[in-house]
């Protein structure tokens, strides 16, 4: 074989595994574009979390379900419960070891409000799965509208979950705010800037689960899902 022949082919072999520059720079372009989308929907997602707050105006509704997991959360379902804004208060995603007067004792609550009142899901162990037992919970008590308690960054994903199972439902939002995010305040927090970027992007992941069909309808509520007391 002739040297320009065996250089053919060598050029020809090395393009196989080297991409050319347009085909470079178009993947270089398509990166740029994605991560600041990604940026972009951040920072949009970002500002609408520091503008929740909770309502001034609430509706009452059949019942209350309050997401564990973030501080003053079952402080507040028990606040709207004992007001008056909804006949039964859920807990959901409580730590299946934590007793009925764990939860008594750590919120302060009224005994013969939390002994009528309060059912205790301990099956769910995330968001998809709190969505799934409150479905069940609102199945079985055949109620028709429901306020919803969690911490202002996880309302999008919590409402997004929720209403891909209950879509028929009113879900009104209650969200919880432990620390002022308005104002890009959260820019200059470290903490604020690393939870809401987890979060954002656990929101994609569920944009992307609520754009597939549903492969079947929300169990009936088992003994085993939810305890009342």
């Amino acid at each position: 074989m002739s040297s320009n022949a065996t250089t053919t082919t060598t050029s020809l072999r090395t393009a196989r595994f080297f991409p050319s520059g347009w085909s470079l720079r178009a993947g270089v372009f398509a990166a740029v574009l994605v991560v600041g989308a990604y940026l972009a929907g951040f920072f949009a997602f970002a500002n609408h979390v520091a503008q929740l707050s909770a309502p001034s105006l609430l509706q009452p509704a059949d019942g209350i379900v309050v997401l564990t997991g973030g501080q003053s959360r079952m402080d507040v379902g028990l606040d709207l419960l004992k007001a008056g804004k909804g006949k039964r208060l859920l807990i959901s995603g409580v730590n299946p070891v934590a007793r009925r007067d764990d939860l008594l004792l750590a919120t302060g609550s009224d005994q013969s409000l939390f002994s009528c009142c309060v059912d205790i899901d301990r099956v769910a162990l995330d968001t998809i799965g709190n969505a799934q037992e409150s479905a069940k919970w609102v199945s079985a008590n055949t109620y028709a509208s429901i306020i919803v308690v969690t911490n202002n960054y996880h309302i999008p994903r919590t409402l997004l979950e929720m209403r891909r199972i209950l879509p028929n439902a009113g879900l009104q939002p209650y969200p919880v705010v432990n620390a002022p995010l308005h104002d890009s305040a959260w820019l200059s927090d470290p903490d604020a800037v690393r939870v809401l970027f987890t979060e954002y992007t656990k929101y994609l992941a569920a944009v992307a689960r609520h754009l597939l069909p549903m492969k079947e309808a929300p169990e009936t509520l088992t003994s085993a899902a939810v305890a009342k007391g």
